[in-house]
């Protein structure tokens, strides 16, 4: 960012926050990686693929054979009395699947293959998003920091000049008390923004389960980095499998309409006549009744729901992206130009101002009223960058700033 007031600002917070001598400096850029090496998040993520890499090729697995014995005049009187004339029969079956329902599986598992690797890369974006924003907060409190201590200073500066007034009798005496009450408030502001700027480098450490002490930021707001003018392809990703994961399911329940048949062969053994026979045998279900249509119906219409939906969330996005781009914009210069051209004036207000105190040509409350508009300015350039914060955010997410996936196919 270019403004001047920006540069000194910055300058100062260097001086005015000495950091750990072994603070770690941690870009935005590791910082991300940082947090997404640790976040446990991921670690699902790739159970989730390895789970869904198992049953793909649990999908491919055939059924398995049955092997079956069966006595006849087993037990009964007479001379079917037990053992004496049973006939024992053993058989070998397969069930032979018909209507391509193993290819189809397999094609389904792979869509739910195709879909946990989606998802995790949305996952990636969404915890780098998080830790962006932690990051942008704590660079905005270290300035919160330095706009405290610049405030403490100069009612420090102005303290001294109204008790120099006061006792050369020039003020009444509530003017030295306004005074220390107005250093006592710059004290506790500043006290509350490094106690703020501390949480913040431990929430920004906590994602990689670090401490916030051994932390150190960079000094500068992070600039935009524009990787792509349009959406990433991490959330389209996720869309394509959605849509070919309910595709697959289609055909599974298509494939379901085929009837399979199950093939027998075995032997019996005839004790009446000491011989052997073979027995062979087929079941062929008739299929009259249950085609599996209504599952099938539910199926095509799941299949659709996922393509709209899909679209409406992909049109959502461009709608997001487009509008946030003038947020973010008008925020900046926002932000450049309340610290170029309004806050310049406000300082030399106030040094004009204070110089005609001195003189005995203003009261103590004109400086106050002078004081009190820098912090205005402050504070408007400070909400300036907080809206500037959440926007650029939320455009790097989802133009896939962190996408190493988007990465990759932009610098081959």
């Amino acid at each position: 960012m270019p403004s001047q007031f920006r540069a000194a600002l910055l300058g100062g917070l260097l001086a005015s926050i000495a950091p750990s001598a072994l603070a770690e400096p941690v870009s935005l850029d590791q910082a991300v990686e940082k947090a997404i090496a640790a976040a446990p998040l991921i670690k699902a993520n790739e159970a989730a693929i390895a789970a869904a890499e198992a049953g793909k090729r649990q999908a491919g697995v055939k059924p398995n054979p049955v092997i079956s014995a069966e006595a006849e005049n087993f037990i009964g009187t007479g001379r079917y009395d037990i053992f004496r004339q049973a006939e024992t029969t053993v058989t070998y079956s397969q069930q032979i699947e018909r209507g391509g329902k193993r290819a189809a599986r397999v094609a389904l598992a792979e869509s739910d293959v195709k879909l946990a690797q989606a998802q995790a890369g949305v996952t990636r974006l969404d915890i780098a998003a998080a830790v962006q924003r932690a990051y942008i907060d704590a660079q905005i409190a270290s300035a919160i920091v330095t706009i405290a201590g610049f405030r403490l200073k100069t009612e420090r500066e102005l303290q001294t000049e109204s008790l120099r007034r006061v006792r050369g009798y020039k003020d009444p005496l509530f003017v030295e008390t306004r005074a220390s009450a107005r250093v006592a408030q710059a004290e506790i502001g500043l006290d509350e923004a490094e106690t703020r700027y501390a949480n913040a480098l431990d929430t920004l450490a906590g994602y990689w389960g670090g401490i916030g002490s051994d932390v150190e930021i960079d000094a500068g707001f992070s600039e935009a980095k524009q990787v792509a003018e349009k959406l990433t392809i991490a959330d389209q990703a996720v869309s394509d499998a959605a849509i070919e994961r309910a595709q697959t399911a289609v055909v599974v329940e298509q494939s379901k309409a085929t009837q399979d048949y199950t093939v027998s062969g075995g032997l019996r053994y005839l004790r009446d006549t000491d011989d052997v026979a073979a027995v062979v045998g087929i079941s062929i279900p008739i299929g009259r009744f249950d085609k599996n249509k209504g599952n099938i119906e539910r199926a095509q219409a799941e299949r659709r729901q996922v393509e709209f939906l899909a679209e409406a969330a992909r049109l959502e996005r461009l709608r997001r992206l487009a509008s946030l781009r003038a947020d973010a914009d008008a925020a900046l210069k926002r932000a450049d130009r309340i610290m170029d051209e309004v806050y310049p004036k406000a300082v030399r207000t106030l040094a004009e101002v204070r110089e005609g105190y001195n003189r005995g040509g203003f009261r103590f409350s004109d400086i106050e009223d002078a004081a009190n508009a820098i912090v205005e300015v402050q504070e408007s350039w400070l909400d300036a960058m907080n809206r500037y914060r959440d926007t650029q955010t939320e455009i790097d997410r989802l133009t896939g700033r962190f996408d190493a996936a988007q990465a990759g196919e932009m610098n081959p």
